[in-house]
């Protein structure tokens, strides 16, 4: 915090000292080693050292300011309880020195220089960065840490300052959650208000970088001068007023951040529509305030602020306790920093370290001057105090302190606040460990980190004009500039866009799109539109893209088609329109083939076909052949029979009869599949017979690349680039082609005769063509690529979002369907695409299911049937008591064979027996059976009988 009036007087004095304090020491390094050995004591070891009675630490910083009022008493009651706490510094008394910068850069360095004459072994502050970024040099040439409080600068960086550290929180990390709130938001575009100093200046370049991370970006750098007055600042916010953006980011000090509003305020830029979001400054500037009067309060409605996250503890309301007014955040810290300090020497003593100082030879160099820089002192032992403080841990007001390895607090929260009534009022917080979140951050801090957008809340905010709907961020003001439209200037296809002599100056399909989509959003869009083109030929889209791009124009209108090359430089809207590259090429009828009849099966359709006539034919002959005397006889005529009775089926005219019930089972199935594919046949035959087949000696792009006859395409459109990028197509082979008559012309004519083999061009002008041309050519082969058309904006534009949901809208209410019957509602429509002849042949795939059915059903039957044979077999071999009888009237000779065991050639021999015969010898082994038991039974009473 800087006031530039002194800064002018005391140029030259402020320049002398930063040349003797820094460059002077650059020039010498080294040297100061030999100095310090040279001031060392004697080699004796000295007893151990005694504590020092006292210690000074310096404190500087501004008096009169929100945050001096506030520190200055933290600091005093510091002192107080350290002092009056035995247990810390045992003994040593710490001592205070305060100097005041009095917003002063040059002051502030002079101060700074007093208390280095005072041999302090720390300093506190200073509060501003542009302050601190100064006496850092001090602070590292007199070896001195330099704690800061309030200097939230990211650029203090400890390998330029290896001496400063910070014990309040660094902006890097609160300009992060300003990001995470705009992502939050869904805003893209933003304006940043800031103090034009290092503050203000690091801090708003920290965020730019991060919203680019996010793909947003800072739109415009509003820079306010230290200490300008309501009318600069008037002048600086009217010009920001007339921009598109309306979201606001303001970066500026707290003791005069307040004038920024009370001016918005007057130019109504506090209303409906506005979004205004300040740093920590504005909580400090409120907090040191109250009570706030209601005027002030009137200022900043809906104004959504960040505040430094303190957790809450006892030690923390009893501090507060204390305070009576002006209370803010940087109390906290100083508090907090005098007792760092205390610790740090309670440690530093422990290891029986003393303080000691010496003399900067490169300070005895200016002792011809007036200024008597000769008498500073190096602090001997600052690096190693400086280390301990590094690695302290222990708990403050502010919570654990502690820091990182790039020497930032260990997590830094911040909390979001939302302006209104009568103060504010918390809508959440942010941590790097887990985002925007509505739950405390140290409770958090167990669970493993989250940052993803899923997972971000805050409560609902007041914005300002007391709504509570998100406002959209950005407007088109009526003063502002109108919308830049380009318009390509067509010379062929003019029903999608072409020049018009009524307003606005151009029309087709596209344009009432495009105004269709326009009428639909909720806030009014000026615009021009602009011809892009000459008129005598179609103009390269690639160029009218680059036009946009470089910001010549605001979005391009017209059938601009949607690649991944042009996605990267503009964002499109949602395809109003679908498109592809397809090929067309000329058609003549096929010629009739006396081979036609075999045309409507695919090969393997015949095959399995024919396959399964012959398989259910011989199926069928092995169930019948036991029961039906046609399916006997010799065979040869077995063999006839089964041909004849398989193909027979075909047309329904066998003259066998089925008896078995197995075999009538299968029939059925078969008779069945048999008719599924006679009407599919006599179908698809009749179709090829009548329909008129065309033919085309390109099948499509495969046939094109391997070709080497050239090819149309349409002048100023993607399709050359595609063939020769993507599909590695000769460049010499492209024909461009101004307009449709070209193209007809160029295809009739044919590769030998100057024209082209085909024309690869995108869907929606082939339809046009098509049906101007008669339906001579047609469409070969499929659409080789998806794409659609859509309307280009400038990357980031809001506007693009807004009209692609006006498209869906359009489409959702059938509007766009009446808009394409309006321009491009065809006469003369004829079938875009010849048939191919192979892919209308029916294949085995579209009756395999067919097939199964049948197959399962000849399986089971024919395991049935043979299941019942062997049974049969079975039942037909001898018993073991018609065995033992047998071979009692057997020859010796053939003895040895005992039982007869079953043969694989007598169970052919009754597979092939009639059923009828096989049931007659059934039933003589069963009557035979029978007697042989009686006879048996007969005997055996005889013999009982003879016994006496």
């Amino acid at each position: 915090m800087i006031r530039g009036v002194s800064m002018v007087k005391a140029m030259e004095v402020a320049l002398l000292c930063v040349y003797l304090l820094w460059v002077v020491p650059q020039e010498c390094v080294g040297k100061s080693v030999l100095s310090k050995n040279s001031s060392s004591p004697s080699s004796t070891s000295p007893p151990l050292p005694q504590r020092p009675g006292s210690v000074n630490v310096g404190a500087l910083f501004t008096y009169d300011s929100f945050i001096g009022r506030a520190a200055k008493p933290a600091f005093k009651a510091a002192m107080d309880d350290v002092n009056a706490d035995q247990t810390v510094l045992k003994g040593t008394k710490l001592n205070i020195v305060f100097q005041d910068s009095n917003c002063s850069g040059f002051i502030g360095t002079m101060g700074a220089l007093q208390l280095m004459e005072t041999q302090v072994v720390a300093a506190i502050g200073p509060q501003s960065s542009g302050i601190a970024h100064m006496i850092s040099y001090v602070a590292n040439e007199l070896h001195v840490p330099l704690l800061s409080f309030a200097a939230t600068d990211p650029t203090l960086s400890s390998l330029q300052y290896p001496y400063f550290l910070r014990t309040t929180q660094n902006d890097y990390f609160q300009m992060h959650a300003i990001t995470d709130f705009i992502s939050y938001s869904g805003w893209r575009q933003v304006i940043a208000i800031y103090v034009d100093d290092e503050y203000g200046r690091n801090g708003i370049s920290v965020l730019s970088d991060a919203l680019a991370k996010k793909r947003s970006k800072i739109s415009y750098k509003a820079a306010i001068t230290p200490g300008a007055d309501s009318t600069s600042i008037e002048s600086l916010l009217v010009s920001v007023n007339l921009m598109a953006s309306r979201v606001y980011v303001v970066h500026v000090n707290p003791d005069s951040g307040l004038n920024v509003f009370s001016v918005a305020k007057s130019l109504g830029m506090m209303g409906n529509g506005y979004v205004w979001i300040t740093t920590d400054w504005l909580p400090t500037a409120i907090d040191s305030m109250e009570p706030v009067d209601s005027e002030t309060m009137d200022l900043l409605q809906g104004v959504v602020a960040f505040r430094h996250y303190t957790t809450e503890s006892s030690m923390k309301r009893r501090f507060k306790e204390r305070w009576k007014n002006g209370f803010n955040s940087y109390a906290l810290y100083a508090y907090d920093s005098v007792w760092l300090i205390a610790r740090a020497l309670d440690a530093f003593f422990r290891d029986n370290n003393t303080i000691t100082f010496s003399n900067d030879p490169n300070l005895h160099k200016t002792s011809g001057s007036s200024i008597q820089l000769s008498a500073l002192s190096v602090f001997n032992e600052g690096e190693k105090l400086l280390k301990i403080i590094l690695e302290m841990n222990h708990t403050g007001v502010t919570g654990p302190i502690q820091f990182d390895s790039e020497r930032n607090r260990v997590n830094p929260a911040y909390e979001v606040l939302n302006i209104e009534g009568s103060g504010p009022r918390r809508v959440g917080y942010w941590s790097n460990h887990s985002g925007l979140s509505v739950v405390t951050p140290e409770t958090l801090y167990s669970k493993p980190p989250n940052t993803s957008t899923a997972n971000q809340r805050l409560y609902g905010i007041i914005w300002p004009g007391g709504v509570t709907k998100l406002p959209r961020g950005w407007v088109f003001p009526n003063n502002g500039k109108p919308l830049k439209i380009a318009v390509p200037n067509r010379v062929s296809y003019k029903d999608y866009v072409s020049k018009d002599k009524n307003p606005p100056g151009v029309r087709g399909f596209c344009i009432d799109v495009f105004e269709a989509a326009i009428e639909l959003l909720p806030y009014p869009v000026p615009r021009n539109y602009i011809l892009y083109g000459d008129g005598k030929k179609n103009p390269s889209y690639d160029n009218l893209i680059n036009e946009v791009v470089a910001d010549n124009f605001d979005v391009a209108v017209g059938d601009i088609t949607i690649t991944t090359n042009r996605t990267r430089f503009v964002d499109f809207t949602q395809p109003f329109i679908e498109s592809g590259l397809v090929v067309v090429a000329p058609v003549k009828a096929a010629k009739s083939s006396p081979w036609s009849f075999l045309k409507p099966f695919t090969i393997e359709m015949w095959a399995v076909t024919g396959a399964f006539f012959l398989f259910v034919g011989a199926i069928v002959w092995i169930l019948e052949h036991r029961f039906n005397h046609e399916f006997r006889g010799p065979p040869r005529r077995q063999l006839i029979t089964i041909f004849w009775f398989s193909f027979s089926t075909m047309f329904f005219s066998h003259r066998e009869n089925t008896v078995s019930s197995l075999g009538r089972m299968v029939l059925i199935i078969w008779l069945f599949v048999v008719l599924i594919i006679n009407s599919s046949y006599t179908a698809s035959l009749t179709s090829i017979l009548t329909v008129q087949q065309l033919t085309s000696r390109i099948e499509g792009i495969d046939s094109l690349i391997t070709s080497n006859e050239p090819i149309g395409v349409q002048d100023g459109t993607f399709a050359r680039n595609y063939l020769v990028n993507e599909l590695n197509i000769a460049p010499h082979r492209i024909v461009p082609l101004r307009d449709e008559e070209h193209y007809l012309s160029a295809l009739q004519l044919g590769p030998k005769a100057g024209g082209v083999a085909a024309i690869v061009d995108e869907l929606p002008y082939i339809e046009v063509l098509l049906t101007n041309s008669n339906c001579k050519y047609r469409t070969v082969g499929q659409e080789f690529t998806r794409t659609g058309w859509g309307f280009a904006f400038q990357r980031d534009s809001p506007l693009a979002v807004d009209m692609s949901t006006a498209i869906l809208q359009l489409s959702e209410e059938g509007e766009l369907e009446k808009i394409h019957r309006k321009w491009l509602n065809y006469k003369h429509e004829c079938s875009m695409q010849i048939s191919n002849g192979e892919n209308s042949q029916l294949s085995l795939k579209s009756f395999w299911g067919l097939f199964l059915i049948c197959g399962i059903t000849c399986f089971m039957a024919l395991t049935i049937f043979f299941w019942r044979v062997f049974w049969q077999y079975q039942r037909l071999l001898p018993d073991s008591g018609d065995e033992e009888r047998g071979c009692e009237v057997t020859e010796t000779s053939r003895s040895g064979r005992g039982l007869r065991a079953p043969s694989f050639k007598e169970l052919i021999k009754v597979v092939d027996t009639k059923e009828a015969e096989i049931k007659e010898m059934l039933k003589q082994k069963s009557i035979k059976k029978l007697k042989s038991s009686h006879s048996g039974v007969g005997s055996s009473h005889s013999q009982h009988s003879d016994i006496p």
